[in-house]
């Protein structure tokens, strides 16, 4: 389909200037990690690639690091040191120009967020204090710049964006943002207690700031537009920078200096907030203002997956450009969609942020919604591609859950007879039941989503309210059969660092997760003890609460929800159940239930504690549901079964991004030969080392 007049979202498909080059539309990949970086270039390249072929306009690098006092090991960004890391990024450079689309880079020098824990560097930063990056915990302070290193970190910036430019970049980035960089904490009074020509006043804070564009200009501006990444807004108050102060006088004073203004909020928690706090747009309330100032471009976040919202943010005069980092991820193809009257086959984002987990697990990037994110290079894997079927094979998916849904849309895209059953009456396995729970509307998208391309498959077949026994396997005649049943809560508290049941687990009034997801549910005083670790105990408190209960959190680990600070989304969790009055207790253990009582130990009270309730959520393991596998496992070994597989929850309790890339992996490797080596290729030493 054209973008004439008559598309409903031509705007979106305008060409747009940005200093010497442009934007073939107005979909920008703004900057965001991988957990690739440095270390991966080949499977960086491909990944920014695909997103180019999937039509985004401007395809961004993450923070690229210009010198070794920038330092943010154990993190793996973008390194553009010396010479030597020019090839690197190169990759990605051509990767992206051979699809159409500019490419920008994103150069950083971190200051107090740089421990320098690989360079032993002493870190750098507008006075001495904590360096707040790593853990945000590390015992290292940086040392006060002197003048000479404030003219140090402008020629090491002239240098890194005179390479980029060699290199082929088409933008190039200066960038004060998300308390992650210096320019950012020279602007900031919690950090800039300096008295010189970089402290005071506002004019001196953004100083250098105003030296890093214009010397880029000077230094590239001829080839490469200039691009500022500037945080408006830090949702501190008074305390930090404002979108109706501060912010606003700081993109007044520069409005005219780059070529493009990257606006958004800061830190990173609240810029990449989860969809169960934040909805499609929320930024738009800080970072509107920024167009009334300046005539140059602006582009700017909110987790845009509707191309209605993206349309009404451009008529309204909020953006010019739509700028997604989470959205490209779970679409990498999301643009072309739109364009050729698709839209409505989008993977929309679900804001779960696992794909910043993996960043903060030092991992390549995944998706919950897109399996093949971060699978490009390695594995060979491509979202809208997958090989064709080997045979005229049909194949029996039990288990209508994600990994079940995921694993017969992709082998019916391969294009084998596939039969789906599921046990419940609706699809969607744990997804279907959690996405009901306080916040957690828009995980619905992996099921629906799932659910739309299979039902335009003719090939595909599904039958819900189907409880499949060994019998219905051998008389309904399928060779090959994948098992996708799922798990089940654990009801006897036997966990991660409790080998033995709880005394009083089978009590009446001692329910799980299933129970709770299932309608029944519990009343009054109600202990949620989250030996899980992850979002669930949380939502579920949040909902007793809501519901008028009395809710204590008895958690093992040190934080409530633990594992939610690799998502972000920790702080808020705790504050949302406080708000509630949820009672929080931390580094305790549940050892046993008994009349109305919870006795429990504790690594900080030595004498334990215990708790009055009427009820108990037990959050601990699960348990595979593979009973079905396991009775089938004799019909392939007799050879009654051409191939038997278990996948998802059934193989391994996990995330539901595991399960939906377990059914994925399946439907790819169905029909191939199992291999003994490593399954994918492993980015190595070339073997080429610098000489001197």
């Amino acid at each position: 389909m054209s973008t004439t007049e008559s598309h409903p979202f031509a705007i979106l498909f305008d060409p747009v200037r940005i200093g010497p080059v442009t934007s073939p539309n107005r979909f920008y990949q703004v900057p965001h990690c991988n957990g690739m970086g440095w270390r991966m270039p080949e499977s960086l390249a491909a990944m920014r690639g695909v997103k180019a072929e999937g039509g985004w306009g401007v395809v961004c690098t993450e923070e690229v690091e210009i010198h070794h006092t920038s330092d943010l090991s154990p993190y793996f960004e973008g390194r553009l040191w010396e010479a030597e890391d020019a090839p690197a990024l190169a990759r990605m450079v051509e990767a992206v120009h051979a699809h159409g689309a500019l490419a920008a880079i994103e150069l950083v020098h971190n200051g107090v967020n740089a421990v320098n824990l690989y360079t032993r560097a002493t870190p750098i930063g507008p006075r001495s204090m904590s360096v707040v990056g790593g853990s945000g915990f590390e015992p290292v302070q940086s040392r006060r710049m002197t003048l000479e290193d404030f003219r140090n970190v402008r020629r090491w910036h002239r240098q890194a964006a005179l390479r980029a430019r060699d290199l082929g970049f088409d933008l190039v980035y200066c960038y004060a943002g998300h308390q992650l960089t210096l320019p950012m904490q020279l602007l900031s009074r919690r950090f800039n207690d300096r008295t010189d020509e970089y402290g005071g006043r506002l004019e001196n804070r953004v100083r250098l700031l105003r030296e890093l564009i214009e010397e880029t200009k000077s230094a590239v501006g001829d080839r490469c537009g200039v691009v500022v990444r500037l945080a408006v807004d830090e949702l501190m108050g008074d305390e930090g920078i404002t979108c109706d102060g501060e912010g606003r006088e700081i993109v007044a004073m520069l409005a005219e200096l780059p070529d493009l203004w990257d606006v958004n909020i800061s830190g990173w928690s609240n810029d990449s907030a989860t969809s169960r706090f934040e909805k499609e747009g929320y930024q738009e309330r800080y970072c509107g203002f920024v167009k009334s100032l300046t005539s140059k471009p602006v582009v700017g976040v909110g987790r845009y997956t509707s191309p209605d919202a993206m349309v009404s943010a451009i008529r309204r005069g909020i953006l010019d450009l739509i700028g997604a980092a989470r959205p490209s991820i779970a679409d990498p193809f999301l643009p072309n969609k739109i364009k050729a009257g698709r839209h409505d086959e989008i993977r929309e984002c679900i804001g779960c942020n696992i794909c910043v987990s993996a960043e903060n697990k030092l991992v390549p990037i995944r998706c919950t919604q897109n399996p093949t994110m971060g699978e490009e290079w390695r594995r060979g894997w491509h979202p809208e591609v997958i090989a064709p079927k080997s045979s005229d094979e049909q194949v029996l998916v039990i288990g209508g859950g994600p990994a079940g849904l995921e694993c017969a849309w992709a082998l019916g895209q391969r294009g084998y007879q596939v039969v789906l059953a599921e046990g419940r009456d609706e699809f969607g396995g744990r997804v279907a039941r959690e996405s009901r729970l306080p916040g957690l509307g828009e995980w619905r998208r992996v099921v629906d989503w799932r659910l739309d391309q299979i039902r335009r498959m003719s090939n595909v077949s599904m039958y819900p309210g189907s409880q499949v026994s060994v019998h219905d396997v051998l008389e309904f005649g399928a060779r090959h059969v994948i098992v996708a049943t799922g798990s089940t809560w654990r009801r006897d508290g036997v966990g991660r660092n409790q080998w033995k049941g709880v005394a009083g687990h089978a009590a009446p009034n001692v329910y799980t997760p299933d129970d709770l997801l299932d309608g029944r549910m519990p009343s009054g005083r109600v202990l949620v003890y989250d030996n899980e670790h992850f979002y669930l105990g949380g939502v579920l408190a949040e909902r007793l609460a809501t519901d008028g209960c009395l809710v204590s959190v008895v958690t093992p680990a040190a934080l409530v929800s633990y594992w939610t600070q690799f998502t972000l989304e920790q702080a808020r969790v705790q504050r949302r159940l406080l708000s509630l009055g949820v009672s929080l207790y931390t580094q305790h253990t549940l050892e046993s239930l008994e009349g109305g009582y919870a006795r429990c130990s504790s690594d900080v009270v030595p004498e334990g504690r215990v708790f009055e309730y009427d009820a108990v959520v037990l959050l601990t393991d699960r348990l595979p549901e593979d009973a079905l596998y396991r009775s089938l496992r004799p019909l392939h070994d007799d050879g009654r079964l051409g191939s038997l597989r278990c996948i998802g929850d059934a193989e391994a309790p996990g995330s539901i991004a595991q399960a939906v890339f377990a059914g994925h992996l399946a439907a790819r490797e169905f029909g191939e030969v199992p291999t003994r080596e490593t399954p994918f290729r492993v980015e190595r030493w070339s073997g080429v080392t610098r000489v001197g």
